[in-house]
């Protein structure tokens, strides 16, 4: 009688195991190395979305200042910047928010105080903030570099090992590069026109953060990111990245 055929072995269960422990490990390093290499690239591009200039934005911020019929009227500066932004860049390049009177307020970083969003993209965003009373708070580390145009008033900063005051009069601009962080101060009666360039939805997290785990305020967190998107949107349509 012929001998019967060798049954064929099953994998272990520690085999198979094994098997799709690595499979998925390899999976997970692809798409890491892939979303590596996309945002070094993007990295490596986005100058080419920028359209403001911060020598051009320092300028026209201290026009708005010589311009304004008081050294404290924040709203016609508002208002004149921009005027003078539409008459500069055509709104096929760039959208603007034209409700100069669309303020609301902003809780980040400890401070507090109240913004008007002039624009808003992927790369850059300027709006105006301050606060009639005075605030102070933490700037945030961020993905953008950050320029603090003041109009009114005067702000205080500082970042250690520095142990020294920084003073930024109207008409001055504080520049904040990105990755780097500072305590800083706006006094009573402080606004500024601030311009961020860099990657502006990974912002979004600092300036909406303190009303989930702080002042429960939902009525600004929904205005915030409505006109946020809004304009955003808005430039999306238009090619402005």
């Amino acid at each position: 009688m012929a001998a019967g055929k060798p049954k064929p072995t099953k994998p272990s269960a520690s085999s198979q195991t094994s098997g799709g422990w690595l499979r998925k490990w390899l999976v997970r390093a692809v798409v890491a190395v892939v979303l590596y290499v996309t945002c070094q690239f993007l990295e490596s591009i986005k100058d080419r979305w920028y359209v403001f200039d911060p020598q051009s934005l320092h300028e026209l911020a201290q026009a708005a200042i010589a311009a304004a019929p008081a050294p404290d009227d924040t709203a016609f500066m508002a208002e004149y910047i921009y005027k003078n932004l539409t008459e500069t860049y055509p709104s096929t390049m760039v959208a603007l928010n034209p409700r100069t009177t669309e303020w609301v307020f902003n809780n980040a970083g400890g401070a507090m105080g109240a913004m008007y969003i002039i624009h808003a993209s992927i790369t850059e965003y300027l709006i105006i903030f301050g606060t009639p009373i005075g605030t102070e708070g933490h700037t945030g580390m961020h993905t953008a570099d950050d320029y603090f145009n003041i109009l009114v008033g005067e702000q205080w900063a500082f970042s250690p090992p520095n142990l020294q005051m920084e003073r930024y009069p109207a008409g001055s601009v504080h520049h904040l590069p990105r990755g780097h962080t500072k305590q800083y101060k706006m006094h009573e009666g402080c606004f500024a026109l601030e311009y961020a360039r860099g990657w502006i939805p990974l912002m979004l997290p600092f300036g909406l953060a303190d009303v989930l785990t702080s002042t429960l305020d939902y009525v600004s967190f929904y205005d915030t990111a409505r006109i946020t998107g809004r304009e955003m949107l808005k430039n999306l349509f238009i090619g402005k990245i």
